[in-house]
Protein backbone atom coordinates (compact mmCIF):
# COMPACT_ATOMS: atom_id res chain seq x y z
CA UNK A 1 0.00 0.00 0.00
CA UNK A 2 2.77 2.64 0.74
CA UNK A 3 4.36 1.65 -3.01
CA UNK A 4 1.04 2.27 -4.70
CA UNK A 5 0.36 5.39 -2.77
CA UNK A 6 3.64 6.93 -3.95
CA UNK A 7 3.51 6.60 -6.77
CA UNK A 8 0.05 8.29 -6.88
CA UNK A 9 1.91 11.04 -4.74
CA UNK A 10 4.56 11.06 -7.51
CA UNK A 11 2.04 11.14 -10.61
CA UNK A 12 -0.06 14.09 -9.15
CA UNK A 13 3.14 16.06 -8.77
CA UNK A 14 3.91 16.09 -12.11
CA UNK A 15 0.00 17.03 -13.02
CA UNK A 16 -0.16 19.42 -10.50
CA UNK A 17 3.01 21.24 -12.10
CA UNK A 18 1.32 22.09 -15.09
CA UNK A 19 -1.40 23.40 -13.85
CA UNK A 20 -0.43 26.93 -12.69
CA UNK A 21 1.53 28.40 -15.58
CA UNK A 22 -1.20 26.74 -18.43
CA UNK A 23 -2.88 29.48 -18.78
CA UNK A 24 0.01 31.47 -19.46
CA UNK A 25 1.52 28.77 -21.97
CA UNK A 26 -1.53 29.07 -23.98
CA UNK A 27 -1.52 32.57 -24.35
CA UNK A 28 1.85 32.51 -25.24
CA UNK A 29 1.52 29.94 -28.22
CA UNK A 30 -1.75 31.48 -29.42
CA UNK A 31 -1.40 35.13 -28.83
CA UNK A 32 -5.23 34.75 -27.41
CA UNK A 33 -6.62 37.04 -24.47
CA UNK A 34 -7.15 35.01 -21.22
CA UNK A 35 -11.02 34.37 -22.49
CA UNK A 36 -10.06 32.70 -25.53
CA UNK A 37 -7.07 30.83 -23.79
CA UNK A 38 -9.91 29.46 -21.45
CA UNK A 39 -11.54 27.94 -24.32
CA UNK A 40 -8.58 26.05 -25.19
CA UNK A 41 -7.85 25.14 -22.35
CA UNK A 42 -11.17 23.36 -22.12
CA UNK A 43 -10.44 21.70 -25.50
CA UNK A 44 -7.04 20.43 -24.20
CA UNK A 45 -9.13 19.18 -21.14
CA UNK A 46 -11.36 17.63 -23.20
CA UNK A 47 -9.17 15.86 -25.36
CA UNK A 48 -7.21 14.40 -22.71
CA UNK A 49 -10.45 12.93 -21.17
CA UNK A 50 -11.25 11.67 -24.51
CA UNK A 51 -7.86 9.08 -24.67
CA UNK A 52 -8.73 8.36 -21.16
CA UNK A 53 -12.20 6.94 -21.69
CA UNK A 54 -10.93 4.83 -25.01
CA UNK A 55 -7.94 3.31 -23.20
CA UNK A 56 -8.86 2.94 -19.46
CA UNK A 57 -10.37 -0.33 -20.21
CA UNK A 58 -7.84 -1.39 -22.19
CA UNK A 59 -5.21 -0.49 -19.92
CA UNK A 60 -7.36 -2.18 -17.03
CA UNK A 61 -7.90 -5.48 -18.72
CA UNK A 62 -4.39 -5.38 -19.94
CA UNK A 63 -2.90 -4.92 -16.21
CA UNK A 64 -5.18 -8.25 -15.97
CA UNK A 65 -2.95 -9.80 -18.47
CA UNK A 66 0.41 -8.81 -18.45
CA UNK A 67 0.62 -7.86 -14.63
CA UNK A 68 0.53 -4.27 -13.00
CA UNK A 69 4.80 -3.42 -12.90
CA UNK A 70 5.19 -3.57 -17.16
CA UNK A 71 1.72 -1.56 -17.90
CA UNK A 72 2.30 1.24 -15.60
CA UNK A 73 6.47 0.96 -16.27
CA UNK A 74 5.87 1.47 -20.21
CA UNK A 75 2.80 4.15 -19.53
CA UNK A 76 4.95 6.40 -17.52
CA UNK A 77 8.06 5.88 -20.02
CA UNK A 78 5.57 7.36 -22.97
CA UNK A 79 4.28 10.01 -20.12
CA UNK A 80 8.19 11.76 -19.56
CA UNK A 81 8.20 11.69 -23.29
CA UNK A 82 5.41 13.51 -23.62
CA UNK A 83 6.79 16.09 -21.10
CA UNK A 84 9.70 16.60 -22.62
CA UNK A 85 8.02 17.45 -25.96
CA UNK A 86 5.52 19.53 -24.48
CA UNK A 87 8.44 21.67 -22.72
CA UNK A 88 9.28 22.98 -26.10
CA UNK A 89 6.07 22.53 -28.05
CA UNK A 90 5.85 26.20 -30.17
CA UNK A 91 2.10 25.62 -31.66
CA UNK A 92 -1.25 24.91 -29.71
CA UNK A 93 -1.65 21.95 -32.28
CA UNK A 94 1.18 20.41 -31.19
CA UNK A 95 0.36 20.61 -27.10
CA UNK A 96 -3.24 19.19 -28.87
CA UNK A 97 -1.62 16.26 -29.95
CA UNK A 98 0.56 15.89 -26.83
CA UNK A 99 -2.66 16.23 -24.38
CA UNK A 100 -3.82 13.50 -26.58
CA UNK A 101 -0.61 10.98 -25.39
CA UNK A 102 -1.04 12.25 -22.16
CA UNK A 103 -4.64 11.18 -21.82
CA UNK A 104 -3.47 7.73 -23.41
CA UNK A 105 -0.34 7.40 -20.35
CA UNK A 106 -2.90 8.68 -17.44
CA UNK A 107 -5.94 5.95 -18.25
CA UNK A 108 -3.13 3.91 -16.03
CA UNK A 109 -4.69 5.05 -12.91
CA UNK A 110 -7.25 2.32 -13.61
CA UNK A 111 -4.11 0.07 -12.74
CA UNK A 112 -3.35 1.80 -9.86
CA UNK A 113 -6.63 0.75 -8.81
CA UNK A 114 -6.59 -2.25 -10.10
CA UNK A 115 -3.50 -2.67 -7.55
CA UNK A 116 -5.67 -1.22 -4.42
CA UNK A 117 -8.09 -3.95 -5.20
CA UNK A 118 -5.66 -7.07 -5.47
CA UNK A 119 -4.30 -6.23 -1.90
CA UNK A 120 -7.50 -5.21 0.18
CA UNK A 121 -9.89 -7.35 1.41
CA UNK A 122 -13.83 -6.42 0.62
CA UNK A 123 -14.27 -4.74 3.65
CA UNK A 124 -11.20 -2.36 3.50
CA UNK A 125 -11.42 -1.38 0.10
CA UNK A 126 -13.39 2.02 0.45
CA UNK A 127 -11.16 2.94 3.14
CA UNK A 128 -8.16 1.99 1.23
CA UNK A 129 -9.45 3.51 -2.10
CA UNK A 130 -9.80 6.78 -0.11
CA UNK A 131 -6.13 6.81 0.94
CA UNK A 132 -5.16 6.16 -2.92
CA UNK A 133 -6.85 10.04 -3.44
CA UNK A 134 -5.33 10.78 -0.27
CA UNK A 135 -2.08 9.95 -1.75
CA UNK A 136 -3.24 11.86 -5.05
CA UNK A 137 -4.02 14.96 -2.54
CA UNK A 138 -0.70 15.43 -1.09
CA UNK A 139 0.93 15.07 -4.85
CA UNK A 140 -1.37 17.75 -5.96
CA UNK A 141 -0.59 20.17 -2.31
CA UNK A 142 3.74 19.51 -3.64
CA UNK A 143 3.43 20.29 -7.47
CA UNK A 144 1.11 23.25 -7.41
CA UNK A 145 3.47 24.85 -5.25
CA UNK A 146 6.74 23.91 -6.91
CA UNK A 147 4.76 24.41 -10.45
CA UNK A 148 4.09 27.93 -9.15
CA UNK A 149 7.57 28.48 -8.14
CA UNK A 150 9.38 27.51 -10.86
CA UNK A 151 6.93 29.68 -13.07
CA UNK A 152 9.32 32.67 -12.52
CA UNK A 153 11.75 30.32 -14.71
CA UNK A 154 9.25 30.51 -17.66
CA UNK A 155 6.42 28.79 -19.03
CA UNK A 156 8.57 26.07 -19.84
CA UNK A 157 10.52 24.85 -16.54
CA UNK A 158 7.70 23.02 -14.70
CA UNK A 159 7.08 20.33 -17.92
CA UNK A 160 11.29 19.34 -17.70
CA UNK A 161 10.44 19.34 -13.39
CA UNK A 162 7.44 17.12 -14.38
CA UNK A 163 9.17 14.50 -16.51
CA UNK A 164 12.22 14.16 -14.15
CA UNK A 165 9.53 13.14 -11.53
CA UNK A 166 8.03 10.75 -14.22
CA UNK A 167 11.30 9.02 -14.48
CA UNK A 168 11.75 8.90 -10.68
CA UNK A 169 7.98 6.72 -10.49
CA UNK A 170 9.33 4.74 -13.31
CA UNK A 171 12.71 3.83 -10.74
CA UNK A 172 10.13 3.56 -7.80
CA UNK A 173 7.66 1.07 -9.73
CA UNK A 174 10.87 -1.12 -10.70
CA UNK A 175 12.74 -1.41 -7.52
CA UNK A 176 9.78 -1.14 -4.86
CA UNK A 177 6.48 -2.07 -6.51
CA UNK A 178 5.34 -6.29 -6.08
CA UNK A 179 3.70 -7.41 -8.58
CA UNK A 180 -0.20 -8.80 -7.56
CA UNK A 181 -1.60 -10.50 -10.83
CA UNK A 182 -0.03 -14.28 -10.21
CA UNK A 183 -1.91 -15.69 -13.22
CA UNK A 184 -0.11 -13.94 -16.17
CA UNK A 185 -1.30 -15.85 -19.51
CA UNK A 186 1.57 -12.81 -21.80
CA UNK A 187 -1.94 -13.60 -24.48
CA UNK A 188 -3.48 -10.66 -25.97
CA UNK A 189 -7.15 -10.18 -24.51
CA UNK A 190 -10.08 -10.37 -26.90
CA UNK A 191 -11.23 -7.37 -28.30
CA UNK A 192 -14.54 -7.72 -26.15
CA UNK A 193 -12.37 -7.76 -22.93
CA UNK A 194 -10.31 -4.29 -24.17
CA UNK A 195 -12.96 -2.63 -26.14
CA UNK A 196 -14.45 0.60 -24.21
CA UNK A 197 -17.92 -0.31 -25.39
CA UNK A 198 -18.09 -4.10 -25.37
CA UNK A 199 -16.88 -3.41 -21.85
CA UNK A 200 -19.30 -1.27 -20.46
CA UNK A 201 -22.08 -3.08 -21.80
CA UNK A 202 -21.05 -6.04 -19.57
CA UNK A 203 -20.86 -3.70 -15.93
CA UNK A 204 -24.72 -2.14 -17.32
CA UNK A 205 -26.30 -5.28 -17.26
CA UNK A 206 -26.16 -5.04 -13.74
CA UNK A 207 -29.03 -2.37 -12.23
CA UNK A 208 -27.08 -1.25 -9.33
CA UNK A 209 -23.58 -0.86 -11.32
CA UNK A 210 -25.36 0.93 -13.59
CA UNK A 211 -26.73 3.85 -11.25
CA UNK A 212 -23.69 3.59 -9.59
CA UNK A 213 -22.02 4.69 -12.66
CA UNK A 214 -24.95 7.20 -13.33
CA UNK A 215 -23.90 9.15 -9.93
CA UNK A 216 -19.77 8.98 -11.38
CA UNK A 217 -20.82 10.50 -14.26
CA UNK A 218 -22.92 13.65 -13.17
CA UNK A 219 -20.52 14.53 -10.25
CA UNK A 220 -17.59 13.89 -12.68
CA UNK A 221 -18.98 16.66 -15.08
CA UNK A 222 -19.71 18.96 -12.19
CA UNK A 223 -16.09 18.17 -10.36
CA UNK A 224 -14.16 19.41 -13.21
CA UNK A 225 -14.67 22.65 -13.08
CA UNK A 226 -11.86 22.94 -10.74
CA UNK A 227 -9.29 21.81 -12.80
CA UNK A 228 -11.06 22.96 -16.18
CA UNK A 229 -11.51 26.84 -15.18
CA UNK A 230 -9.97 27.20 -11.87
CA UNK A 231 -6.85 28.97 -12.92
CA UNK A 232 -8.26 31.02 -15.63
CA UNK A 233 -11.24 31.83 -12.72
CA UNK A 234 -8.86 33.23 -10.31
CA UNK A 235 -6.19 35.40 -12.74
CA UNK A 236 -9.66 37.10 -14.25
CA UNK A 237 -12.26 37.36 -11.12
CA UNK A 238 -9.35 38.24 -8.35
CA UNK A 239 -6.05 38.94 -10.55
CA UNK A 240 -3.89 36.16 -8.69
CA UNK A 241 -0.45 35.62 -10.09
CA UNK A 242 0.48 31.76 -11.38
CA UNK A 243 1.94 31.43 -7.81
CA UNK A 244 -1.20 32.28 -6.16
CA UNK A 245 -2.75 30.23 -8.02
CA UNK A 246 -0.25 27.23 -7.48
CA UNK A 247 -0.62 27.90 -3.57
CA UNK A 248 -4.65 27.57 -3.76
CA UNK A 249 -4.49 24.47 -5.67
CA UNK A 250 -2.07 23.03 -2.85
CA UNK A 251 -4.34 24.12 -0.54
CA UNK A 252 -7.02 21.95 -1.79
CA UNK A 253 -5.11 19.07 -2.30
CA UNK A 254 -3.61 19.56 1.31
CA UNK A 255 -7.63 19.43 2.16
CA UNK A 256 -8.71 16.76 -0.14
CA UNK A 257 -5.73 14.47 1.54
CA UNK A 258 -7.14 15.05 4.67
CA UNK A 259 -10.58 14.65 3.53
CA UNK A 260 -9.72 10.82 1.86
CA UNK A 261 -6.62 9.83 4.69
CA UNK A 262 -8.73 11.04 7.71
CA UNK A 263 -12.57 12.25 7.42
CA UNK A 264 -13.61 9.44 5.03
CA UNK A 265 -12.71 6.67 7.31
CA UNK A 266 -15.41 8.41 10.45
CA UNK A 267 -18.13 8.53 7.60
CA UNK A 268 -17.55 5.34 6.51
CA UNK A 269 -17.64 4.19 10.04
CA UNK A 270 -20.67 6.13 11.37
CA UNK A 271 -22.47 6.69 8.13
CA UNK A 272 -21.75 3.86 6.08
CA UNK A 273 -20.80 3.53 2.56
CA UNK A 274 -23.91 5.48 0.35
CA UNK A 275 -24.77 7.74 3.43
CA UNK A 276 -21.16 9.15 2.77
CA UNK A 277 -21.81 9.62 -0.54
CA UNK A 278 -24.63 11.89 -0.14
CA UNK A 279 -22.45 13.84 2.24
CA UNK A 280 -20.15 14.57 -0.07
CA UNK A 281 -22.44 15.32 -3.01
CA UNK A 282 -24.43 17.62 -0.11
CA UNK A 283 -21.30 19.96 0.28
CA UNK A 284 -20.67 20.32 -3.28
CA UNK A 285 -23.97 21.72 -3.60
CA UNK A 286 -23.41 24.69 -1.02
CA UNK A 287 -19.80 25.24 -2.24
CA UNK A 288 -20.29 25.15 -6.19
CA UNK A 289 -23.46 27.44 -5.15
CA UNK A 290 -21.98 29.99 -3.36
CA UNK A 291 -18.54 30.17 -5.42
CA UNK A 292 -21.06 31.61 -8.39
CA UNK A 293 -21.61 34.60 -6.36
CA UNK A 294 -17.93 35.20 -5.17
CA UNK A 295 -15.61 38.56 -5.45
CA UNK A 296 -13.01 37.79 -3.04
CA UNK A 297 -10.19 36.08 -3.26
CA UNK A 298 -9.99 35.19 0.27
CA UNK A 299 -13.69 33.86 0.74
CA UNK A 300 -12.54 31.69 -2.54
CA UNK A 301 -9.81 30.09 -0.14
CA UNK A 302 -12.04 29.74 2.49
CA UNK A 303 -14.28 27.76 1.42
CA UNK A 304 -11.86 25.04 0.15
CA UNK A 305 -11.85 23.01 2.78
CA UNK A 306 -15.52 22.80 2.57
CA UNK A 307 -15.52 22.27 -1.40
CA UNK A 308 -12.65 19.13 -0.24
CA UNK A 309 -15.68 17.40 1.65
CA UNK A 310 -16.23 15.86 -2.48
CA UNK A 311 -13.59 14.01 -2.58
CA UNK A 312 -15.78 11.80 -0.46
CA UNK A 313 -17.84 10.30 -2.95
CA UNK A 314 -15.92 8.15 -5.50
CA UNK A 315 -14.07 5.83 -3.04
CA UNK A 316 -17.08 4.14 -1.68
CA UNK A 317 -18.75 4.25 -4.84
CA UNK A 318 -15.71 1.94 -6.32
CA UNK A 319 -15.82 -0.18 -3.53
CA UNK A 320 -19.62 -1.22 -3.49
CA UNK A 321 -18.84 -1.88 -7.38
CA UNK A 322 -15.84 -4.01 -7.03
CA UNK A 323 -17.04 -6.16 -4.06
CA UNK A 324 -19.83 -7.17 -6.98
CA UNK A 325 -16.89 -7.83 -9.35
CA UNK A 326 -14.74 -11.03 -9.59
CA UNK A 327 -11.20 -10.68 -8.51
CA UNK A 328 -9.84 -11.85 -12.18
CA UNK A 329 -12.12 -8.71 -13.88
CA UNK A 330 -11.16 -5.74 -11.08
CA UNK A 331 -8.83 -3.78 -13.66
CA UNK A 332 -11.47 -4.21 -16.09
CA UNK A 333 -14.09 -2.44 -14.14
CA UNK A 334 -12.10 0.11 -12.37
CA UNK A 335 -11.14 0.49 -16.14
CA UNK A 336 -15.10 1.50 -16.88
CA UNK A 337 -15.26 3.18 -13.51
CA UNK A 338 -12.58 5.53 -14.86
CA UNK A 339 -13.46 5.42 -18.46
CA UNK A 340 -17.26 7.16 -16.87
CA UNK A 341 -15.03 9.37 -14.81
CA UNK A 342 -13.82 10.60 -18.74
CA UNK A 343 -17.09 10.93 -19.98
CA UNK A 344 -17.52 13.42 -17.71
CA UNK A 345 -14.02 15.16 -17.99
CA UNK A 346 -15.09 15.16 -21.75
CA UNK A 347 -18.59 17.33 -21.40
CA UNK A 348 -17.26 19.43 -18.13
CA UNK A 349 -14.69 21.14 -19.51
CA UNK A 350 -16.47 22.16 -22.46
CA UNK A 351 -19.56 24.16 -20.59
CA UNK A 352 -17.18 25.08 -17.97
CA UNK A 353 -14.93 27.25 -20.15
CA UNK A 354 -17.23 28.36 -22.63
Amino acid sequence: MAAILMLFMIDAMGIGLMMPVMPSLIQEVTGEDISRAALWGGMLTTSFAVMQFLCAPTIGALSDVFGRRVVLIVSLLVMAVDYLVMAVAGSIWLLLVLRLISGVTSANFAVGSAFIADISPPEKRAANFGLMGAGFGIGFVIGPIIGGLLSVYGTRAPFYAAAALTAINILFIYFVLPETVKKRSFKLPKWAKINPLSTFSVVVKHRQLRLILTIILLNEISFIVYPAVWSFFTIERFDWTPSQVGMSLALFGLCMAFVQAVVIRIYLKHLGEVKTVVVGLSMNIVVFSAMTFLETGWIALALIPISAMGAVILPPLKAIMSKQTPEDAQGALLGVVASTSSVGAIIGPLIATY
